[in-house]
């Protein structure tokens, strides 16, 4: 017996080396993936914030050509007003120089007709000998009028002249404001044509991360799907992860019990398996929405239904942020009753209403 009990007493000791190895080995596999979440959430938050400045470069360069088109447009518009004017001054120049060439026109017939006075007179001379001298006086006095209406005429022609180059000069400042005008027009075209194709590509950007987070989104879906299975309380809809209130909060209650976090424990395990296969210049978050029934609540934790709902909602976002979730990629959001799924009135219609779901989404 006492060597049997010897034999017991060495066996019991023997096994604590190996005991505490197998806990400290334990302990430097998790301070090892603490370090390494720790490093992904940094290069993540670098990313992000490379992409934000990208964005807010490409945002610049918009604003930027926007500017420049306005200006060009208000340049455009400028030249068309000056064209107008310069177009209203040749109208008025046009109908001077159709005036003046009445007048020559006028003082010419009036010249002939003072000649044919003239000749009517030479005529009489030759009649009445004795009227020599009244004839003579007729006839200086025809050709000092004459002479007048001659400087009259030159006068007029000169002005013409100057009208005529007045005309050209103003047609050749029409034809640069004309060429000046569809030079403008040009680069406004190109700019409208730069701005079209910034937008084609920022919305061909967006579309393609869309589609990449709702590729993730089916992929977190599914592997919700595969850990927690059929269940009537705990349901997929579209793209919302459903949680019926009962499972997670007693009535009237906002606090998240043990049998809750292990019903949120799967969730939380598949969030970081997706989170770290989604790539670092996606902006995405998991919104969680709180529901309430069409019931009122008022009490001095809860004075209405929105303040139920927030609360839900809160909890399950501080629980997975207890849990390692990185609290930016995380939203809580409160509805009261407002959102119901049944419509209906009854105890099956309100427990469908209350409930926590789950949404990820681009923030």
């Amino acid at each position: 017996m006492p060597l049997a009990s010897r034999r017991a007493r060495r066996s019991s000791i023997d096994i604590w080396p190996g005991f505490v190895d197998a806990l400290a080995q334990l302990l430097m596999v998790i301070i090892f993936m603490l370090l390494v979440f720790t490093a992904g959430q940094f290069f993540l938050s670098d990313a992000l914030s490379g992409r934000d400045k990208a964005l807010a470069e490409l945002q610049q360069q918009v604003n930027e050509l926007s500017s420049l088109l306005a200006l060009e447009r208000t340049a455009a518009e400028n030249l068309r007003t000056e064209a107008s004017a310069v177009s209203t001054r040749l109208q008025a120049t046009l109908a001077e120089r159709d005036a003046a060439q009445a007048q020559l026109a006028e003082l010419a017939a009036k010249s002939k007709e003072q000649a044919a006075q003239a000749a009517q007179l030479g005529g009489q001379l030759s009649e009445a000998t004795g009227q020599l001298g009244t004839l003579r006086e007729r006839a200086e006095q025809a050709e000092k009028a004459l002479s007048a209406e001659q400087q009259k005429s030159a006068a007029a022609r000169a002005q013409v002249e100057q009208l005529t180059a007045a005309v050209t000069a103003l047609r050749e400042q029409l034809a640069k404001i004309a060429a000046a005008l569809d030079i403008s027009e040009g680069k406004v075209k190109e700019q409208q044509t730069q701005i079209a194709d910034l937008g084609k590509r920022l919305n061909l950007a967006l579309a393609t991360k869309v589609q990449e987070l709702a590729r993730y989104r089916s992929e977190f879906f599914g592997r919700l799907r595969e850990i927690i299975g059929e269940r009537p309380d705990i349901r997929i809809v579209g793209d919302r992860f459903v949680f019926q209130s009962e499972v997670l909060y007693a009535p009237g209650s906002a606090e998240l019990g043990d049998g809750a976090k292990q019903q949120l424990d799967p969730v939380i395990a598949a969030l970081k398996i997706i989170a770290d296969k989604i790539p670092k210049e996606l902006n995405w978050v998991l919104r969680v929405d709180g529901h309430t029934d069409k019931r009122p609540i008022s009490n001095a934790q809860f004075p209405s239904n929105w303040e139920l709902s927030a609360a839900r909602a809160i909890s399950v976002v501080q629980y997975m942020i207890a849990q390692g979730v990185p609290a930016n990629r995380l939203a809580a959001a409160g509805f009261a009753d407002n959102q119901p799924l049944d419509t209906a009135e009854g105890d099956d219609a309100y427990r469908r209403n209350r409930r926590i779901e789950l949404k990820l989404t681009e923030r």
